[in-house]
């Protein structure tokens, strides 16, 4: 009998993508939703914001499957007794780095003064600086913040990295731990986000950590919405204390349309779009996890 991915997803859309994509592959493993009779027998979860009761409908699970590169869309399953994976992906650890590096050239060139330049039909040059005169943090420092934090420093750029374990990491000056995030703030031109989602980060992007930061710092953010206290973000920008923010991610998403970051210049708002994972290594990723709990 084949082994069998049961897709656990709070989007029903999505599903129908990544079904299709699966039957597509032609693969020895059969991917279905809850209503299926062979959903009984799945041992793996596809999930993404799975329903909480998913273990006691279907107690022959054994692995809840993150379909992203992060697990906090389990929630409360994370508890549940049962092994979790997470997607691991060469081409979304770059993706996230060539987002990031718009995000550093974005504010290195200048090209946010450019643009309020441009609205004011002003002809003005600013000097331009070079990747080492630039400062910048990286918080978290997992496999996509170590790939990005690293990839920065190759190219020049003075690179401090954050993260709650102690981590080496080539050409990048490493802090671990609460007490060295104030040295990790202290003068950064761009602070950018990939921490996890979890107890200890949620919040952490308030109104202490941005007071750290020097007046002209700007803000990458693409770990998740829950790290941002858009409350203190905001007062930050309107006492101009920040820079400006590029953000990805929102506590609440879609972003609402009478959300005040929509309106402010400062602000760049992008939907969710820094990094993706393909459907087709979706289905090849968990499709190798399902055999091997099959194969015993």
């Amino acid at each position: 009998m084949k082994p069998v991915v049961l897709v656990a997803t709070n989007n029903s859309r999505f599903s129908k993508v990544l079904l299709a994509c699966a039957a597509k592959s032609q693969s020895d493993v059969d991917w279905v939703l809850n209503d299926d009779p062979r959903a009984a027998t799945a041992q793996v979860a596809a999930c993404w914001y799975p329903s909480p009761a998913l273990p006691h409908d279907f107690p022959a699970l054994k692995c809840l499957h993150s379909l992203g590169a992060g697990a906090d869309n389990l929630g409360a399953l994370l508890s549940s007794g049962l092994t979790v994976e997470r997607m691991v992906d060469a081409e979304q650890k770059h993706g996230m780095f060539e987002y990031v590096l718009w995000g550093v050239l974005y504010y290195q060139r200048d090209m946010d003064r450019y643009q309020s330049f441009q609205r004011q039909s002003l002809w003005q040059e600013l000097p331009q600086r070079a990747a080492r005169e630039i400062t910048v943090g990286v918080l978290g420092l997992g496999e996509i913040g170590a790939y990005v934090a690293t990839h920065l420093a190759q190219m020049g750029y003075a690179v401090r990295g954050w993260s709650r374990s102690e981590k080496s990491l080539a050409g990048v000056t490493c802090f671990a731990g609460a007490d060295a995030l104030t040295p990790v703030l202290d003068g950064l031109d761009i602070l950018v986000n990939l921490l996890p989602l979890n107890a200890e980060t949620e919040g952490l992007l308030n109104a202490q950590v941005f007071a750290k930061l020097p007046d002209h710092a700007a803000l990458i953010h693409c770990g998740r919405g829950a790290h941002l206290v858009e409350a203190d973000f905001i007062a930050a920008l309107e006492n101009q204390h920040l820079r400006g923010a590029l953000l990805d991610v929102f506590a609440t998403e879609p972003l609402p349309e009478d959300s005040r970051l929509w309106q402010m210049t400062q602000v760049v708002v992008t939907p969710h779009i820094a990094s993706s994972v393909s459907f087709e290594t979706m289905v090849r990723q968990i499709s190798a996890v399902a055999k091997r709990y099959s194969a015993g």
